[in-house]
């Protein structure tokens, strides 16, 4: 079993990393693997609706960002972990312009969607507030994808200015680690009903319609 851990933030080493590296310290002391994947330190835009993934089955301005190497790593892990820092009360825009665009691309031009099914939960840290509707932000791409979310004995969050400060955090850090803890379990849990014959929910063919006619 492998897990994901996006860093959506411009710091490679900061308050989001250091949140995200408590979960995955946990995960592995629970026999899960882990890699962190950072989107980098230059603004991410986000999708343009140009239709282009429709036929390319990838975004068409991935290559330059990661998107398209982070929707390639995805195709092969059994869950996810986001992590944003919170900018005027809400994720930090890079993330989810990242996010926009791999998850309006996931299951384009007929390649398996990589996301359906598969636990995920949200991680944000800020200075001092916004926090809450920042995971709220990010939740919202795994409830439109059906995407277990994973929570933990709090809200998935963190502060500090700097990651030395999250050491201080230190009901932060055990919400972390239980985060970790519950996403391992629910890991195996699917992966004991798979075993058992337990298959994916029946997809139905619904209808779209528009609000306005």
């Amino acid at each position: 079993m492998k897990v994901l851990l996006v860093n959506g933030s411009p710091h490679e080493h900061g308050c989001t990393r250091r949140a995200l590296d408590e979960v995955a310290r946990t995960l592995g002391e629970g026999g899960v693997e882990t890699e962190v994947v950072w989107i980098g330190a230059r603004p991410v835009g986000g999708c343009t609706a140009c239709g282009a993934c429709a036929k390319l089955g990838r975004c068409a301005f991935g290559e330059k960002d990661g998107v398209n190497a982070f929707l390639e790593k995805a195709a092969d892990v059994d869950g996810f972990v986001f992590g944003a820092p919170v900018h005027y009360g809400r994720a930090g825009a890079s993330l989810l312009g990242f996010m926009d665009r791999a998850f309006y691309a996931n299951g384009s031009a007929g390649r398996p969607d990589v996301f359906a099914h598969k636990p995920a939960a949200a991680v944000t840290s800020a200075r001092r507030a916004g926090t809450t509707s920042a995971l709220t932000d990010i939740e919202k791409y795994f409830t439109i994808s059906q995407m277990p979310i994973v929570s933990s004995r709090y809200w998935n969050m963190v502060h500090g200015r700097e990651a030395a400060d999250v050491e201080q955090d230190e009901e932060g850090l055990w919400t972390m680690r239980q985060l970790g803890r519950n996403m391992a379990w629910l890991l195996r849990c699917i992966e004991a009903g798979r075993a058992a014959g337990v298959g994916l929910p029946e997809q139905e063919d619904g209808t779209w319609t528009n609000f306005v006619r």
